[in-house]
């Protein structure tokens, strides 16, 4: 054979069908279950609308099929809609994409509509993508049928394809031996209680570290950048950082807000749960907060280090270390034998110039079988205070078992409004994460019960491949989301997790910490910190990057729709800049493009690659960018401030 279609004779190959049902469909992805040959994601005969097919491949949104065609394939037809057997309210979008263009596009598919034809033209195409995705509101019920699926070829057969591994670029330059500091520029405490804040910065050690205009009962240790002391009076107190080494030196605006409210920037921090779960001990917790000193992330800003479900004793566990009375003859809580001092925890925690946080719930039980505080409550949060903790993640789990039915508002606000109100009346700052999974609106509520954030939705494990989903439908609750007041889309889980490495792809990856950035998101990182690449701290740990998410406005980027994929979120800085993400939720590369007036900006402005830290010159009326799939491309337009 010579060429596509063209036997060695000279005489045109005829056309052959080729079912895509008798394809190997191993290397096909979806978002839950495996493709279904000549049957729906149920195991039943294909139906559509009432309609029977006999032949086809039912698979679940959000699915990709990749297929090598190398030219060989005249046609690709197919009838294409939602299964009748799904069971529930399911939406899906097909589409066909040629070398990079769509040529089929469906719609929005919704159950009983009739099926609809795909009829497609695909001569010279050597690359095919058969995409299923989500419509943008979740894949439950998304059972989609491509139905009478087949291809018309005269020359080689299709070829499902695996998908190229991507490789783990590293975007940011390292840091410069000069320093830099980092973190907010704005910083709460409320009067007469122990202070403690780390200055994060980088560049070479030794440092030298001085502060101006440090108020009344305040210290700084000059090796270290770690401030501690007693809260002063109430008012703001303006102060001046640098940061001095032998490559030179860099200063830092810095405001002390001593009054009611804490938490002005979102916290950031490291939480143990998804890296350990029910495996947790006071020995990782330690190293934990070594590991956040030596690695950097302290120097870009995180400073809480929290022990999450499993510190309390069980009454029953697959690990009889963790078994035990739930509390002693005065009623205070007792730890398992893992954690045989939670005060000299935090103690050592706060040496490294960091803050300790700790978890339990309003139930009786925590979600994992420890004690929860339920009818302890001014007991646990006197003890907490007492170890010397610094924020209480507060977990609904078994709380719904003890509610008053039906649960109403009040009821569901009742034990965060009585837990905040305890913790207020502390003799330290204790900050209180509402881990409730958004019941009852709770961003409306949430900073009216003492709260300083609240998840806004489920656990985020099981919910990784849809972290732009997660996003989208978080930055609906914006409004409601100022400093002191944040909504939490849960932790931030790269590298290696519980379960093994992070499914998400390395573009996946920045786009997950460019979202939360965007939205001014809680960030907390959830991976295994003994087993961080330079990859994983590459994107943990870009300053620039966090300084979107630590901007003291504290704006959570409002969405601006561009196609049903792709889309910019904005964000407001202070200073007048603005970060702009320009995000690609596909899984085929599209261009996207900012416009001014989409930014509300007029003139021409400076644009600067966050992740490269890269100035890429003044642009007139837009800006444009190659965006790979599920990427986001973030950057700041206009000038930078402090």
């Amino acid at each position: 054979m010579l060429a596509a279609g063209i036997w060695s004779s000279g005489q045109p190959r005829a056309a052959q069908t080729i079912w895509l049902d008798t394809l190997d469909l191993k290397s096909l992805q979806q978002g839950w279950g495996k493709p279904q040959i000549n049957r729906s994601m149920r195991g039943k005969p294909l139906s559509i609308a009432g309609r029977h097919f006999e032949r086809g491949v039912g698979t679940h949104a959000n699915s990709l099929c990749r297929l090598d065609l190398g030219g060989g394939t005249d046609k690709f037809i197919a009838w294409v809609g939602l299964d009748d057997a799904a069971g529930g309210p399911g939406s899906v979008v097909f589409r066909v994409v040629a070398d990079g263009a769509t040529v089929f596009d469906s719609g929005v598919m919704k159950p009983d509509q009739p099926a609809k034809r795909a009829d497609v033209d695909l001569h010279g195409v050597k690359r095919l993508l058969l995409n299923v995705t989500d419509a943008g509101d979740g894949i439950a019920y998304d059972h989609a049928d491509w139905a009478d699926a087949r291809f018309i070829v005269s020359g080689d057969p299709p070829r499902p394809v695996a998908p190229q591994t991507e490789p783990a670029l590293v975007l940011t330059p390292k840091p410069g031996p000069a320093p830099r500091i980092n973190g907010p520029t704005i910083y709460g405490c409320r009067p007469g209680h122990p202070f403690l804040y780390r200055i994060p910065a980088q560049g070479d050690r030794p440092m030298n570290f001085s502060a101006k205009g440090l108020p009344e009962g305040l210290n700084l240790d000059s090796k270290t950048g770690i401030l501690t002391g007693t809260s002063p009076e109430r008012g703001e107190y303006k102060l001046t950082f640098t940061a001095t080494n032998r490559h030179g030196k860099d200063t830092r605006s810095f405001t002390i807000v001593s009054g009611d409210k804490l938490a002005f920037t979102p916290p950031m921090g490291w939480n143990d749960w998804y890296a350990f779960k029910g495996r947790i001990t006071e020995k990782i917790m330690r190293q934990a907060a070594d590991l956040m000193i030596s690695n950097g992330m302290a120097d870009v800003g995180y400073q809480y280090v929290d022990v999450d479900d499993c510190w309390a004793n069980a009454k029953r566990n697959a690990d009889p270390l963790r078994v035990g009375p739930f509390r002693d003859e005065k009623g205070n809580l007792v730890p398992n034998h893992y954690f045989p001092d939670m005060k000299a925890l935090a103690a050592y925690i706060h040496g490294k110039g960091l803050k300790a946080g700790l978890y339990s719930s309003p139930g009786p039980m925590t979600c994992a079988g420890c004690a929860g505080s339920y009818q302890h409550e001014a007991q646990d949060a006197k003890q907490f205070a007492d170890w010397g903790y610094d924020l209480l993640k507060y977990d609904w789990c078994s709380y719904g078992r003890v509610a008053t039915r039906p649960l109403t508002l009040e009821g569901m606000q009742r034990p965060y409004m009585l837990m905040g109100s305890l913790l207020k009346k502390q003799d330290r700052d204790l900050m209180l994460n509402l881990c409730q999974y958004g019941i009852g609106q709770v961003w409306q509520w949430g900073a009216a019960v003492g709260g300083q954030s609240w998840r806004t939705a489920g656990d985020l494990g099981g919910e990784l491949p849809h972290v732009f989903r997660v996003a989208l439908q978080n930055a609906k609750h914006r409004e409601w989301q100022k400093p002191g007041a944040w909504n939490d889309p849960d932790y931030v889980q790269i590298g290696h997790l519980a379960q093994g490495p992070c499914p998400l792809t390395p573009t996946e990856q920045y786009s997950f910490m460019s979202l939360w950035c965007l939205m001014a998101a809680p960030l907390f990182y959830s991976g295994d910190l003994t087993r961080l690449d330079a990859f994983t701290l590459n994107v943990l740990c870009n300053p620039d990057v966090i300084a979107v998410d630590q901007d003291p406005l504290g704006q959570c980027a409002r969405v601006v729709p561009l196609t049903e994929e792709t889309f910019l979120m904005v964000k407001d800085l202070e200073h007048g800049a603005k970060a702009v993400g320009l995000c690609n939720r596909d899984d085929v590369p599209h261009k996207v493009v900012a416009r001014w007036p989409d930014l509300g900006v007029t003139s021409r402005q400076p644009v600067r690659d966050l992740w490269l830290e890269k100035n890429l010159g003044e642009f007139d009326q837009a800006f444009e960018a190659d965006v790979p799939p599920r990427g986001v491309v973030l950057i700041r337009i206009g000038e930078a401030g402090n």
